[in-house]
């Protein structure tokens, strides 16, 4: 006889998706997009088992899909035993709760999925901050009749369902007007994390080190790269949104030139606008940036679509003035004839090393000013030469002897001006 109390309950979904002509193609669901759910559903540690993708020029208002439709995967639901229906289109509050109760099962969207894959992921307070925000303004809305149906999951025991994690597990009692005060008290703290992280920007600024920024698509390989320039250990695995919070090393391109490299949460297409907005407090960085590393999966099909969507985020995030490289990462993987290249573009495989002196390099070329280490022999009374030198250089030392004797990493400009106390060597 076998126990069953000690087994964990996995979800299982019936994945839907529809394609209609009158939709944008942001909006409409395709077989790629399907594999991509599939994919973020094995990522929130549920199984897929059933997909039903249907074509028709317009959505249904109340159900979506249309009723024909609704009882095909209602059928479907009962025969696979699932125990939720997962849309790949974004859901108006009332079509959700329609198919709930048509279906007899819980509804999300691609929206609700990826808040529960960041509820799982989210480590540092910054990013729960952030996921929680985001969450509390997605179910909002969807307040009305959603509560009884998640409380009656999760008391049939086992772990909560997919979707009711974080916000939604804790406050399933919660009324508007205390959702209402806890979103403006996570937007308080929300805007301290932006106040902290502009003194630590100003700190950088004075201490003229520059700041490259990692951007790309979900699983593109953005934290392996990391690990591979910077010599770190940054858990890097092969999974959507494995990183969610921003890690930032220091890389050493030169004697005199030393940058902060900071890896930042992975984009994907239908990203939930709640959270792009939540997570503007880290993505700011990007705008900040002197540099950006746009990581591409060269080994996907799709990576012209997942560039897209990513060149489109920097976009919205303000930072598509920012000097860029496109780094084709996956090199070793890529089945085309010939590789991608270009003045800003460089081929890499963190995996295996191939590419990353000629990346350094090139990072080197971009924010290296040509600066030198360089000792300097002040007199007293030319004391307040430190001042500036404070300001506008690296100061590595200070000796003071018959002279005040200062090593700094100073620009051509600045040696220009110090000519007459530079130390020949």
């Amino acid at each position: 006889m076998t126990d069953h109390t000690t087994e964990e309950k996995t979800d299982r979904a019936v994945l839907v998706g529809l394609n209609a002509g009158c939709l944008s193609r942001e909006e409409n669901a395709t077989e790629s997009s399907m594999e991509e759910l599939s994919a973020l559903l094995e990522t929130a540690g549920g199984i897929c088992v059933g997909t039903v993708l249907q074509n028709k020029d317009t959505p249904d208002p109340r159900t979506f899909i249309g009723e024909g439709k609704v009882a095909e995967v209602k059928e479907l639901v009962q025969a696979a035993g699932a125990t939720m229906v997962i849309f790949d289109n974004a859901l108006s509050p009332s079509q959700q709760r329609v198919l709930s109760d048509e279906l007899g099962v819980a509804v999300l969207d691609r929206s609700a999925l990826i808040l529960d894959i960041f509820a799982q992921r989210a480590r540092t307070k910054e990013g729960r901050l952030q996921v929680e925000l985001a969450q509390y303004k997605y179910l909002l809305p969807r307040l009305t009749g959603m509560w009884g149906h998640l409380v009656r999951q999760t008391a049939s025991g086992g772990k909560s369902p997919i979707g009711t994690r974080g916000p939604g597990e804790t406050q399933l009692e919660t009324d508007r007007r205390h959702i209402h005060r806890k979103i403006a008290k996570l937007e308080e703290d929300l805007k301290e994390v932006r106040r902290v992280r502009g003194v630590q920007r100003e700190r950088r600024i004075k201490n003229e080190m520059p700041v490259v920024a990692i951007v790309g698509y979900t699983n593109a390989g953005k934290s392996t790269l990391l690990n591979a320039l910077t010599g770190s250990d940054i858990p890097a695995n092969n999974r959507l949104f494995d990183t969610l919070d921003t890690t930032t090393r220091t890389l050493e391109i030169s004697d005199t030139c030393t940058v902060l490299i900071s890896d930042t949460v992975g984009f994907i297409s239908k990203l939930p606008h709640h959270l792009v907005e939540a997570f503007k407090a880290t993505l700011e960085e990007l705008s900040f940036a002197d540099l950006l590393l746009h990581v591409i999966d060269s080994s996907n099909p799709e990576w012209r679509d997942q560039a897209a969507v990513v060149e489109s985020l920097i976009y919205e995030l303000g930072a598509s003035e920012t000097p860029r490289i496109d780094v084709f990462n996956k090199c070793d993987r890529y089945s085309g004839d010939i590789l991608p290249h270009g003045e800003d573009i460089v081929t890499v495989s963190a995996k295996t090393g191939e590419g990353l002196d000629r990346l350094r390099d090139m990072i080197g070329d971009r924010l290296d000013a040509g600066a030198h280490r360089v000792t300097l022999s002040l007199p007293y009374d030319r004391g307040g030469l430190l001042d500036t030198l404070y300001k506008e250089a690296k100061v590595e030392s200070v000796e003071y002897g018959e002279t005040i004797l200062v090593t700094a990493v100073c620009t051509p400009k600045l040696m220009g001006q110090m000519d007459e106390f530079l130390l020949k060597r």
